[in-house]
């Protein structure tokens, strides 16, 4: 915890002094008790310790919140998410075939997707992208969860990973009035994706936008699960920063292990390797985070944390109304035990 006006803390100074002359009252009291009882004057009973102490405590604990108020704390705190959109991401290449996650990847995948889409607030509108040599907009940004469930229950697995390309539909996606292009490597299969982006071009808006700080956007995310590398479509660093500029931040999923698996298609074997240093990068541009998962207990414990994440965000938050609070609440109780134990508030 941190204060944002720390010099109001040197009141606390007064504290021991308070402490040191309510003492001193109450020595007096009772050495005048015991005079009046050696007299014989009265038959006085001399309050136990207990009540002497607890209310004059509580009012010591008002004063000290209050003190801490004034100084205005601030404390790193969970508090709920204004993230209201997110984008699932999810690779359905031929290498998501491979059989190491029962039954295969892509259906644990879909499995995970389904407990992640049930447990979002219902607030929470949620888009599908799937991506393999090309990335599609399978499901629009809904709240809809049965539409939802039905998209990725449809995802079929294809060749090729285009990571790069699956951020910019994700992106636009998010915000669909805005249009986000990359440059294209000369590669076979750019020509589609490349050939939509110009089709598209004078339906958006092309005015440059000003950067903003990377995770600033607060009410939408993209994650993106993939076991393998990108193949095609544009560079996924690149595509990376473009999200970052915009303030979205990218968790990253990397399924499998770093050994990699050999998946049969069409009667051919191949070694599909997962490329954990892009993904880290990826989620490290953008100031997300990227989780690893070698098998299905693992993706669903991933998609776990990420709700978590998603649904609560860990910021700093002044906290003063909350030692305000506590302050009233021990002025209160220490005023009551008084007027019931003393007739009097202290």
């Amino acid at each position: 915890m941190i204060f944002e006006w720390p010099m109001m803390l040197w009141l606390l100074a007064v504290v021991p002094f308070m402490v040191a002359a309510y003492r001193l009252v109450l020595e007096r009291k009772s050495a005048a008790a015991l005079s009046y009882a050696k007299w014989n004057v009265t038959d006085i009973t001399l309050p136990s310790r207990l009540r002497q102490t607890l209310p004059p405590a509580l009012f010591l604990v008002a004063i000290v919140a209050l003190i801490a108020a004034l100084a205005r704390p601030v404390a790193v705190i969970p508090v709920p998410s204004l993230r209201d959109s997110v984008i699932l991401a999810i690779d359905v290449s031929n290498s998501m075939l491979a059989e190491d996650l029962a039954p295969t990847r892509l259906a644990a995948a879909q499995k995970a997707a389904h407990e992640f889409i049930d447990k979002q607030p219902i607030t929470t509108q949620i888009g599908i992208v799937a991506f393999s040599e090309t990335a599609l907009l399978v499901q629009r940004p809904t709240h809809n969860r049965e539409d939802l469930i039905k998209a990725i229950d449809r995802l079929k697995a294809q060749e090729g990973t285009a990571i790069g390309g699956a951020i910019l539909v994700g992106l636009q996606a998010l915000f669909p009035k805005e249009a986000f292009e990359l440059e294209r490597a000369a590669e076979p299969g750019q020509k589609a994706e490349v050939k939509d982006a110009k089709e598209t071009k004078d339906t958006k808006d092309t005015t440059p936008k000003p950067k903003l700080a990377p995770g600033s956007e607060q009410s939408s995310a993209i994650i993106l699960l993939t076991d393998g590398q990108a193949t095609s479509g544009p560079d996924p660093i690149k595509a990376a920063q473009l999200a970052a500029d915009r303030g979205v931040r990218l968790f990253t999923i990397g399924l499998g292990t770093d050994a990699g698996a050999v998946v049969k298609v069409e009667g051919v074997s191949m070694r599909v390797q997962l490329d954990v240093e892009t993904l880290k990068k990826i989620a490290d541009i953008t100031l997300g985070r990227t989780f690893l998962a070698a098998d299905s207990k693992d993706l669903s414990e991933v998609y776990r944390n990420l709700n978590t994440r998603l649904v609560t965000e860990i910021k700093e938050t002044e906290i003063t109304a909350a030692f305000i609070a506590l302050a009233a609440l021990a002025a209160m109780v220490g005023a009551t035990l008084s007027i019931i134990w003393f007739n009097r508030v202290l």
